[in-house]
């Protein structure tokens, strides 16, 4: 039997993220040059995007990740999935995972049917298992008319569901949702909670950005609160989350 502490899909401990911008610059290509041979970079500021995040999701079990627009919210799914690495701090995660926004591993010169299998060799799946897989990703999708349309010829909500499509079917361990529920109408919003909460029947577990907080409460157990870059809150989604919604309320 498993130990308890040590019972979890994915724990993060104490991240910190901190990006560097350039306090000035260089403007001449002369002082460009000069500064090189000397030696010389542009100053940078330190902008601390996520202070001490610590959290852990269990495998079944879905995290839903609120607050304003510049929180961290996306950055921290970026860490998680292995796309940026924090400035300090551990991410454990004993599974696969992928990360679903919108547009994200996409080829918008590329048809329909190109970026299946495209994004199929970014996950690390041959063509031949990608073709297995690709009736049921544009039946769930809903693309049969489009297979050959180049997505930059898409709606948002096309490329939102072609790219949850692909996600769900390769079925990984944790599945990091970018505001990508939002988009769509809603009986392809219905049937997409649906898929998700046969998938976490299955063991598979989700972490959702969002700001439908609805949503969130009622796909999400557990609640992560970030605001200006810290946890303000870390629990059950409907207390987490009614808390968010006065603290909104309140700022107004």
């Amino acid at each position: 039997m498993e130990n308890k502490d040590t019972d979890y899909l994915l724990k993060v401990e104490n991240v910190n993220m901190v990006f560097k911008t350039p306090a000035l610059k260089f403007d001449t290509l002369k002082e460009r040059v000069v500064n090189f041979f000397k030696g010389k970079r542009a100053p940078a500021n330190k902008f601390q995007v996520l202070e001490n995040i610590n959290f852990e999701i269990k495998r079944g079990e879905s995290l839903g990740v609120i607050g304003h627009n510049g929180a961290g919210k996306s950055t921290l799914l970026k860490i998680v999935a292995g796309i940026y690495k924090p400035t300090s701090g551990k991410i454990d995660l004993k599974g696969s995972v992928v990360l679903l926004n919108l547009g994200a591993g996409f080829d918008m010169e590329a048809t329909a049917e190109e970026n299946v299998y495209l994004n199929g060799a970014i996950l690390g799946f041959s063509r031949k298992q990608m073709k297995e897989r690709f009736n049921s990703i544009i039946e769930f999708a809903e693309l049969q008319d489009f297979v050959k349309m180049p997505l930059k010829n898409f709606s948002s909500g096309m490329v939102s569901r072609l790219g949850f499509a692909i996600a769900i079917d390769i079925n990984p361990d944790l599945l990091l949702v970018d505001e990508v529920l939002s988009v769509g109408d809603t009986n392809f919003q219905k049937k997409c909670i649906e898929k998700i909460n046969a998938l976490k029947k299955n063991g598979v577990s989700f972490m959702f950005v969002s700001h439908n907080i609805a949503q969130v409460k009622n796909l999400c157990e557990k609640t992560l609160w970030i605001e200006n870059s810290k946890i303000m809150g870390y629990g059950a989604s409907n207390e987490i989350c009614n808390e968010y919604a006065e603290y909104c309320k309140n700022k107004k």
